[in-house]
């Protein structure tokens, strides 16, 4: 299922639904009926099967359908407790951090995006005080079930499903911390989206091609089976140090292509559109204000 969060015209409440046909064709099937149980997205996140349950039965009983051109969709997912990136975990973007002078690291390179970061799958992007602003497509995992210890084989048992992410990066902000977490999480820097699809329906995750473009030129083109750490991985380690909780977001990585690694570096620009996709889930696309 492709579960999203939407505003009608008219009506600035968030509303729940579920995406229903393709392109053109595509509807959205309102959950409001739902909304004494399952209130928001990170209530069906952390309601797991029996939620997900109660929103297929449904969707196959309600004949509301509302065109998608006819909403704006939000972000997927209210604001959750964690919103986590991992860095260089594509062989080839570590090869051109490296030759940036960054040093490629031996263990899972992690750093947080502040959550007040989140925007929609269309908003605009504010490059804010940065002069050098970046680029980033990024399959986003949504934590299900809660992690705590879990080995790689258990892993999958935790994701509720997938999202597509951009993790704009303010470079210059980027280098005044080695955590990186300023320069990752300036307002308007996390947009996701345009929906979550459910774990079920992407299947194996380490498959997917995903691109980035800006004003429509290419600028990056790979696949998730370049992964350095594979999302299993990536939740093992993590859990191993803290929980993972339902509704927790996990950006795994980006491939090479970034603005700051091309000669002489390029970065966005007012009135750019930056486009990001990833296979089985979608488009996002933001334009820089």
């Amino acid at each position: 299922m492709k579960l999203a969060r939407f505003e009608t015209a008219g009506q600035s409440r968030p509303r729940l639904g579920v995406v229903v046909g393709e392109d053109s064709s595509a509807q959205i099937v309102p959950l409001d009926t739902l909304g004494e149980d399952w209130p928001t997205m990170l209530s069906i996140v952390a309601g797991g099967e029996a939620a997900l349950a109660a929103v297929r039965a449904h969707v196959a009983a309600s004949s509301e359908r509302i065109a998608l051109g006819d909403v704006t969709l939000l972000a997927p997912i209210e604001r959750p407790g964690k919103f986590l990136a991992i860095g260089m975990n594509y062989r080839k973007h570590a090869e051109e951090a490296r030759k940036l002078g960054v040093a490629v690291p031996e263990n899972q390179f992690w750093f947080n995006k502040q959550t007040s970061c989140l925007a929609g799958p269309y908003d605009a992007i504010d490059p804010g005080v940065s002069v050098a602003l970046d680029y980033e497509v990024e399959l986003g995992v949504v934590i299900g079930a809660p992690a705590k210890s879990v080995t790689p084989e258990q892993a999958p048992a935790h994701v509720f499903g997938y999202t597509v992410m951009n993790d704009v990066s303010a470079r210059d902000w980027q280098k005044h911390s080695p955590t990186f977490t300023v320069g990752k999480s300036f307002d308007t820097h996390g947009p996701i989206g345009p929906w979550i699809v459910t774990a079920d329906e992407v299947g194996d995750p380490h498959s997917l091609a995903l691109r980035c473009l800006v004003n429509g030129q290419l600028r990056q083109d790979s696949d998730t089976g370049q992964l350095i750490h594979d999302i299993w991985a990536q939740i093992a380690y993590l859990s191993t140090a803290f929980t993972l909780e339902s509704g927790d977001l996990i950006a795994s990585g980006t491939p090479e292509g970034v603005g700051v690694a091309r000669n002489p570096p390029v970065f966005l620009q007012s009135g750019d559109v930056v486009r990001c996709e990833v296979e089985k889930i979608g488009a996002i696309e933001n334009k820089v204000l």
